[in-house]
């Protein structure tokens, strides 16, 4: 068996990326409360995800065993990740200048995270456990790759600013 310990750091890394958060269909003020309600629980679901994964794998693990700690991290944080697209687009666009191009961007973020961990979910089940150094070598690759996915989805703000969204995001109690 081999210690996971570098994986997990790599992993966490991965996870723990901040994403931005913004919201919907109504005044500055409401969109951004609705957004950053749907966003939370999410966020601190990621956390717990990775929290467990982490004490996991800290114990010496099979390549089996990893593999499934793993595909249960990528697989909750996919769903989570829907659950959070699904809540900011219910949301609906912000009253603001360029308001669907706000939402649609934050929507893209969050199907992109959802996919880049679908993806890593596929790619860490389509994987052999053994030999384990391959497997962790590979279990690498994966994670290499869902940081680059993961970055990619973030979204751009500096083509969706509002001044009003901002403000906004820094004012309303549920995005403190």
């Amino acid at each position: 068996m081999r210690p996971a310990r570098p994986l997990v750091l790599l992993v966490l890394l991965t996870l723990t990326a901040p994403l931005a958060a913004c919201s919907g269909a109504h005044s500055a003020r409401a969109w951004a409360a609705s957004v950053c309600t749907t966003l939370e629980p999410w966020r601190t679901e990621i956390g717990s995800l990775t929290s467990r994964t982490q004490q996991q794998m800290e114990t010496a693990t099979t390549p089996g065993q990893a593999k499934e700690n793993l595909m249960r991290l990528f697989g909750g944080a996919e769903d989570a990740s829907e659950r959070a697209r699904a809540g900011v687009e219910k949301a609906g666009v912000p009253d603001v200048d360029n308001g669907a191009q706000i939402a649609d961007g934050f929507l893209g973020s969050l199907a992109a995270t959802r996919d880049a961990y679908a993806k890593a979910k596929s790619g860490i089940q389509a994987l052999e456990t053994a030999p384990a150094d391959t497997f962790y070598q590979r279990v690498s690759q994966v994670v290499q790759q869902l940081q680059s996915d993961y970055q990619a989805s973030g979204l751009d703000t500096s083509k969706l600013s509002s001044a009003e969204l901002k403000a906004a995001f820094d004012e309303v109690p549920e995005c403190r």
